[in-house]
């Protein structure tokens, strides 16, 4: 119990964004007929404001990026500025898989708790590598503690909600079938800037409006930029599924 407590107090704490990100480590052909060594890649924190951050912010800058996406972006802010979702009466500590077992949910707070107790002295990880160690912990989760706990922004933190509306806005380059593959292909051109704000913009966006059955598009101020405006309708009529 004093492990559990002790986690939930870090998981009270607040938000700010530090910057890291991944960069391959180049190679150089090696002559005379030997075998050319694949690229190692390396992952490690810049200092915010250095000048390995500014090349990669712009390097990043110059891939692909989905037409219209600020425009969009800024549409979802306005609509959710009241902050009146579900989402936004919530704490970390409702932050779980509404789908899992509740046996499941209390064996791995057990086992969680006995392993924080043992391993950290009642406290929680400092990294994503041993957050999903813990049972019943995955990327997204894991992402989420390390803004909220750790303030440290390691990644985005995607669920159902993001997922859906990702692949909707065309938000994603090719169509993702999982929750991780959409993080990956939002982190490789959105500017880590605005990692931190866009799981409780587009959870939020995706209780109110952007649903997953009968999306109210009617309603929505992207309806006019979004592709997957009004298809939704035209499934339910045709006898399709939903988008």
């Amino acid at each position: 119990m004093c492990a559990a407590r002790r986690a939930s107090r870090r998981l009270s704490g607040a938000r700010a964004p530090s910057a890291a990100f991944s960069t391959a480590a180049p190679k150089s052909p090696q002559r005379g007929g030997r075998r050319r060594r694949r690229g190692v890649r390396v992952g490690y924190e810049a200092p915010a404001g250095s000048a390995t951050e500014e090349a990669a912010t712009e390097a990043k800058q110059q891939k692909w990026e989905p037409k219209n996406w600020r425009q969009e972006l800024d549409n979802i802010r306005e609509m959710r500025k009241a902050r009146d979702a579900p989402v936004d009466q919530m704490g970390a500590e409702k932050c779980f898989d509404l789908e899992a077992p509740p046996e499941n949910k209390a064996r791995y707070i057990k086992q969680t708790s006995a392993i924080l107790q043992r391993d950290y002295g009642g406290d929680i990880p400092k990294t994503v590598a041993e957050l999903v160690k813990l049972p019943g912990v995955g990327p997204k989760m894991a992402h989420l503690v390390m803004a909220i706990a750790w303030q440290n922004v390691s990644g985005i933190g995607v669920d159902t909600h993001v997922h859906r509306i990702s692949n909707r806005l065309r938000w994603v380059r090719r169509e993702t079938k999982l929750p991780e593959e959409t993080r990956q292909a939002l982190e490789s051109w959105l500017p880590r800037e605005l990692w931190s704000e866009i799981n409780w913009l587009l959870v939020g966006f995706g209780q109110q409006t952007c649903l997953p059955v009968s999306p109210r598009c009617s309603d929505c101020l992207n309806r006019g930029l979004c592709p997957a405006a009004g298809k939704s309708q035209e499934a339910k009529r045709s006898g399709g599924g939903p988008l």
